[in-house]
């Protein structure tokens, strides 16, 4: 298995590229890391490969927030310019995005 390197970072504002959700990313896997029974939730047809970055979302759509793992294959970048209405952002952020990106607040750095 070859080492992958993440298409996006910690505190990109990203979207699904299928289903009507947006967030903001607050960890990387470099490969698949979540349990068996996950993975095969997913319905075989689009089921994606584990051999590639998993990215945990502080995640929002149109009625609730939640936190969302998906595979780099299925997000795009979100250029709407706005805010991710998360109410953890504060935990993990600064406030406002900078140029499409949330900010770590200091002691969340190594």
């Amino acid at each position: 298995m070859s080492e992958k390197i993440a298409k996006f970072r910690v505190g990109q504002i990203v979207r699904h590229r299928v289903h009507p959700f947006r967030g903001v990313i607050f960890d990387v896997d470099p490969v698949f890391n979540n349990t068996e029974e996950w993975w095969r939730s997913i319905p075989e047809n689009i089921r994606p490969d584990k051999n590639q970055p998993f990215y945990h979302l502080l995640a929002e759509n149109e009625t609730t927030t939640y936190v969302a793992y998906v595979s780099e294959q299925n997000l795009l970048v979100d250029n709407s310019g706005e805010p991710v209405g998360h109410p953890y952002i504060q935990h993990f952020f600064e406030e406002e995005p900078h140029d499409g990106r949330y900010i770590l607040h200091q002691h969340h750095l190594h």
